[in-house]
């Protein structure tokens, strides 16, 4: 076969996949952006803006260094360096690092404060899954 070829390739019947579905699919609030109102995703929400409203993600929530929630965050595990106003419920692990300022309570059944971190709230070690079925 030569590499100028009359042949056409075969086409694929299957259209590409425009949107990922699996729990690593990451949902990005860019640093200059502010979002009003709840966010619901499967995978993992990275914040590096700001948010005014509740976040749930199946996965992971990733808040950075500057970033803000006001409001609750539910998930597996929460890993913080911005600042939150709300509770934190995670059904794994919350992990509350040096640059944090955690405003409310913490509910989950393994936590970690770095040495700067600051948390001005209750902590309860349990699993928030349960505590929401009794």
């Amino acid at each position: 076969m030569s590499i100028f070829s009359n042949s056409t390739p075969a086409v694929s019947a299957a259209p590409p996949q425009r949107r990922r579905t699996d729990s690593n699919a990451m949902s990005i609030i860019a640093p200059d952006m502010v979002v009003t109102g709840n966010l619901q995703a499967e995978g993992v929400v990275r914040i590096e803006g700001r948010v005014v409203g509740n976040v749930a993600a199946e996965n992971q929530i990733l808040l950075s260094q500057g970033g803000v929630v006001e409001g609750d965050l539910a998930t597996r595990e929460a890993v913080l360096a911005g600042e939150v106003h709300g509770t934190v419920a995670a059904t794994e692990r919350v992990e509350v690092q040096a640059t944090a300022a955690v405003h409310g309570d913490i509910v989950t059944p393994r936590l970690l404060i770095q040495e700067g971190g600051r948390l001005n709230g209750g902590i309860r070690m349990e699993n928030p899954e349960a505590t929401a079925n009794e």
